[in-house]
């Protein structure tokens, strides 16, 4: 690393420093999603592999979530799979899936987070499936960050799935069909979401300088705010994620008033 460099990330965690002092964290978004967009665009810049951007971009989700716990973030949802991305080919979805699984895998084993999936499971091999389930059921006591993992997850098909489980529930109890129409309103719909009991996001961020929610969380980003930078996901730094926080911090939330 030259002068130049050292001098340039010295001034970076300077500032990153004076506005981190300056952050309310009363202020602070309780529940964070995050679009992590730009892994292979980082790659090639690098001149690496496909697998090496996925790679560093995994590795990157721990320390971003060493910064939420520090500013008393509650949740926090990571896109790690869309269901579009099954349409990748072979040679890059083979080692990106077991790069998200080695990743469950390790917020699992650090005992700081408790693991959810949100997704739809019958997409994943076996394999994840299963690396998914033993991390639930191994981190439930964890009283950390909640940890929503989504892989193999769409908006739509999440809204599809929640009015399914909704009408086999229904059918279950044996509700008449006219009476479940007259009883449907956004409360029950949002009791058959994959984040069933969970807050809202209050802010989403996305990387790569993508400004779109490619179907992330439809239903419960109605009200959400909205954070887009430039940088790719493996390159993204502290400041970039305490400027994205003053930046909501600044907001007002009207909600509709």
């Amino acid at each position: 690393m030259n002068l130049r460099d050292k001098l340039r990330g010295l001034l970076v965690r300077l500032y990153a420093r004076r506005v981190e002092g300056h952050l309310d964290h009363a202020q602070v978004p309780k529940h964070i999603g995050v679009i992590m967009d730009g892994n292979r665009r980082w790659a090639k810049a690098a001149g690496s592999t496909t697998a090496q951007g996925h790679r560093a971009g995994a590795d990157k989700i721990e320390e971003f979530l060493g910064w939420c716990s520090e500013t008393d973030v509650k949740v926090v949802t990571l896109w790690l799979l869309s269901t579009d991305n099954f349409d990748r080919p072979q040679e890059e979805l083979g080692p990106l899936l077991g790069i998200i699984e080695d990743v469950v895998r390790s917020l699992a084993a650090d005992g700081r987070w408790r693991v959810h999936h949100v997704g739809t499971m019958d997409l994943l091999p076996a394999a994840m499936q299963a690396t998914l389930k033993e991390a639930e059921e191994t981190t439930a006591h964890v009283e950390g960050i909640l940890v929503n993992v989504a892989i193999g997850y769409g908006g739509r098909q999440e809204i599809a799935d929640a009015v399914r489980s909704m009408l086999l529930d229904a059918h279950d109890k044996g509700t008449p069909l006219e009476h479940l129409a007259e009883a449907v309103d956004v409360d029950m719909i949002g009791r058959h979401l994959y984040t069933k009991a969970q807050p809202d996001p209050d802010l989403v961020i996305r990387t790569s300088g993508e400004q779109r929610l490619s179907g992330f969380m439809l239903w419960q980003t109605a009200h959400s705010e909205y954070y887009f930078c430039e940088v790719f996901w493996p390159a993204f730094r502290k400041v970039d994620f305490l400027r994205a926080l003053r930046d909501y911090a600044a907001r007002h939330r009207r909600y509709g008033g």
